[in-house]
């Protein structure tokens, strides 16, 4: 009886092993893990990327997968990255700071196949889904660690962040927050009040957490714009007033009972005098230093940059004979623009921007998927003005997962929608 059951389990699974189903399953199921690790977990997403890549490789329909990046939303990503690899030729920095260089490029490289995927997967809203029960969790679990530190799974952990860091967790709960303002107003438009008033209280706890517990001020700036994109899209302009004075209140409720909303932004004005007046290396006294330096490297090369790794040799030789912010040595301005601009002048700007454009582009109709797709992109091209968000891992993951599950889903339905087209148009 043994022997027969053994033998039935192994020709499931050699059955299966032969299944191109099964297999795309498998990827599937690769892309929700990395959407639940992301928020928790570096080493995690980079391995459940390589397994995707694996499994998608046994049966993939390579003509059909070449063919797909002919599309712009491909050609532009890859481009970005050939630049970095190209970029080493000219670069002066040593070979090991080159080819580290290239790595914060490599992630774009999963958006055409993440694009190829969910063109034909019908688990893209799972995927969405895995993230945000992933970030709730990790609110309760912020919430724990604000009352007790100790229960924070990395040592020396800042106040309310269990794992990471503040930055990469107000941009979580940011995108969470505003995603949530979708399925809430199609929910009240359908008169179903209670489902929506769970995702409202779920949405209110993430901006809580954020104003109460620990927000980044890049969070602060970008939310109200992601809320702006959203309302102007999808809401009447009576709505949008209503809206507005209820965020006033809020913000004005959250401003009184907030030391630590009030302490964030009460800082920049300090940071900002501090390093005016006796040239401290304070938050937005760095930054203000690395962006004019960053302008000035730009402008001795303006066209292909200084190369793939430059931006540290530059920053060191710039600290010469300096003191106090002016001698700080950094590998990343904060600001992706000025980021693309030191290594490979005008023409990865013009790389860059014209990738955040094409990726716009396809998220301009209805639906969840256009509507998180465009919010991702947003972000991301908004953050990035006080960060290299797109080629930090975190961030960058974010933006990778986001585009390429719901560009994917949004040209699933693009194609079917051609597809039905001769069909209505052949009917009398």
């Amino acid at each position: 009886m043994s022997a027969v059951a053994k033998e039935s389990v192994v020709a499931l699974l050699w059955r299966l092993w032969r299944d191109p189903a099964a297999w795309a399953t498998t990827a599937d199921v690769f892309v929700i893990l990395i959407a639940v690790s992301l928020p928790w977990s570096t080493s995690l997403v980079a391995i459940f990327a390589a397994a995707l890549l694996v499994a998608m490789c046994p049966f993939l329909d390579v003509r059909a997968f070449l063919q797909s990046l002919r599309r712009p939303v491909c050609v532009l990503p890859i481009a970005l990255f050939a630049l970095a690899v190209v970029g080493t030729l000219w670069s002066d920095a040593p070979w090991g700071a080159r080819l580290y260089a290239i790595g914060p490029t490599a992630k774009l490289l999963a958006l055409p196949v993440l694009f190829y995927h969910f063109e034909r997967s019908a688990r893209g809203v799972q995927v969405l889904t895995a993230f945000l029960v992933s970030c709730v969790l990790l609110l309760a679990m912020s919430w724990l660690v604000a009352f007790d530190p100790r229960l924070a799974l990395k040592s020396g952990a800042a106040y309310g962040v269990p794992v990471k860091d503040y930055i990469d967790q107000s941009q979580e709960f940011a995108l969470c927050a505003v995603a949530l303002a979708y399925p809430i107003v199609t929910l009240l438009r359908a008169r179903r009040i209670l489902l929506a008033a769970l995702l409202i209280a779920l949405s209110l706890s993430f901006v809580v957490s954020m104003m109460f517990v620990i927000v980044s001020r890049t969070a602060l700036v970008t939310m109200p714009i992601m809320l702006a994109v959203f309302a102007l899209l999808h809401l009447k302009w009576r709505d949008i007033v209503i809206i507005l004075c209820a965020a006033t209140l809020f913000g004005g409720l959250a401003w009184a009972t907030s030391s630590q909303l009030r302490r964030t932004t009460e800082t920049v004005a300090r940071d900002y005098q501090l390093y005016k007046e006796r040239n401290l290396p304070t938050s937005i006294g760095l930054r203000l230093e690395f962006w004019q330096k960053s302008l000035r490297f730009f402008s001795e090369a303006p066209i292909f940059g200084h190369g793939t790794g430059s931006i540290r040799a530059l920053f060191e030789e710039a600290a010469v004979a300096q003191f106090g912010a002016a001698a700080e040595v950094v590998g990343n301005p904060h600001n992706q623009t000025l980021n693309v601009a030191i290594q490979w002048g005008l023409i990865g700007i013009a790389v860059l921007y014209a990738m955040w454009l094409v990726h716009l582009l396809p998220f301009r109709g209805e639906g969840m998927a256009a509507w998180i797709g465009l919010l991702v992109v947003v972000q991301n091209i908004f953050t990035s003005l006080f960060n290299s968000h797109l080629f930090d891992f975190h961030e960058g993951w974010m933006y990778v997962l986001g585009v390429g599950v719901a560009g994917g889903m949004v040209l699933k339905t693009a194609s079917r929608e051609a597809a039905l087209e001769p069909r209505n148009s052949a009917k009398p």
